[in-house]
């Protein structure tokens, strides 16, 4: 489903008889509006954003991110909507740090915690075998095992309350292996059957639902930020979209739950062209060598693998320009013309 610019539903007035009174003083109605939230990788990108779009519709919010003083630079900005807000410093890879995050949620909201939105994630670009085996395994104790954990610990809280609702930020890389990045395809393809499990688990519980969001690229410092291993500057290939697209999707799931949506047409297009086109990651890796090859050099780095990166951090990662907003059209039509023609030649290799 095309997440819509705009999302409109009726109040859902049914709250549990346990649930603690909204925030006094808050302005917002609506029904987010009390509602305790919990957004992982807060600090910058999709998370802030995500935290930015919460807050405005009167939600309770606790952030958590390995920045600190990022983290408390979105603590700020979302108590300007006038909300209710705690920031926990949390490491995703720490099994102990997500227990205490639940444990403050917890506490933060009374005993309950309403919605979780798994986003934390970190990238490293590189052939697999010059990338460090350290950096890949940081990658899916980040990419997966982090959401898992979110998982473990927000779970039984739901259960307990007999609703809640898990948001879990995927990628068109759930669908489309990304060469040059191994281990985010092997999280991202991960995080498909993690949800899928749990939706099998949770069909006795109706009131407790798992949505997975998959964007396309958005504008977000993930690529400046990143591990890259290949020795060449890394840009991320348009169409590029704005994170705020995403935190849309994000509140519309928490408002009325749907167990998918893609944000981002080239997303929808890569979900479609990953059934129908069977020689794609070669193309993928055709594509992404030959611009690697046409990139400037760049030193290696591991990025925000281990630590967050420094510098200023922001939803945006400056990414997009006049000149990069190719219309839709375009772009559908330059990835319509390089499937078909994939699909042309396999059928005369077996011809």
């Amino acid at each position: 489903i095309e997440v819509s610019e705009t999302f409109t539903a009726p109040i859902d007035r049914s709250a549990a008889p346990d649930q603690p009174p909204p925030l006094t003083g808050s302005p917002i109605k609506g029904p987010l509006h009390g509602k305790v939230v919990v957004i992982t990788g807060a600090s910058s990108g999709i998370g802030r954003a995500a935290a930015h779009a919460f807050a405005c519709k009167g939600a309770r919010l606790v952030l958590a991110a390995r920045d600190e003083e990022a983290l408390f630079e979105t603590l700020d900005e979302c108590t300007d909507c006038g909300t209710d807000a705690v920031a926990v410093t949390t490491d995703m890879t720490q099994s102990d740090q997500v227990q205490a995050l639940a444990a403050r949620a917890a506490e933060f909201g009374h005993g309950r915690i309403d919605i979780w939105v798994n986003n934390a994630g970190v990238g490293a670009v590189g052939s697999f075998e010059e990338t460090p085996l350290e950096a890949h395994e940081q990658v899916i104790q980040t990419d997966l095992l982090g959401y898992l954990r979110g998982a473990h610990v927000a779970l039984p809280y739901f259960k307990q309350q007999g609703r809640g609702t898990l948001i879990n930020t995927l990628s068109l890389g759930s669908w489309l292996a990304q060469p040059y990045a191994a281990a985010y395809s092997a999280s991202k393809f991960g995080l498909r059957g993690l949800s899928e499990a749990l939706r099998g688990e949770l069909s006795e519980y109706p009131d407790i639902h798992l949505c997975d969001i998959y964007p396309a690229v958005m504008d977000t410092p993930g690529f400046r930020d990143g591990g890259n291993y290949t020795g060449h500057a890394l840009k991320p290939p348009g169409p590029i979209y704005d994170p705020e697209r995403v935190a849309k999707a994000m509140v519309a799931c928490a408002i009325a739950p749907r167990a998918s949506t893609t944000v981002g047409a080239s997303a929808r297009i890569a979900h479609l062209a990953s059934y129908l086109v069977p020689g794609l990651p070669a193309l993928s890796g055709w594509l992404a060598r030959r611009g690697l090859q046409r990139s400037p050099s760049a030193e290696k780095s591991s990025g925000n693998l281990f630590e967050p990166p420094s510098g200023r951090r922001s939803v945006e990662g400056g990414w997009r320009t006049p000149k990069d907003k190719t219309p839709l059209l375009l772009s559908a039509a330059v990835i319509g013309f390089l499937a078909g023609f994939v699909i042309t030649h396999s059928q005369r290799r077996r011809g």
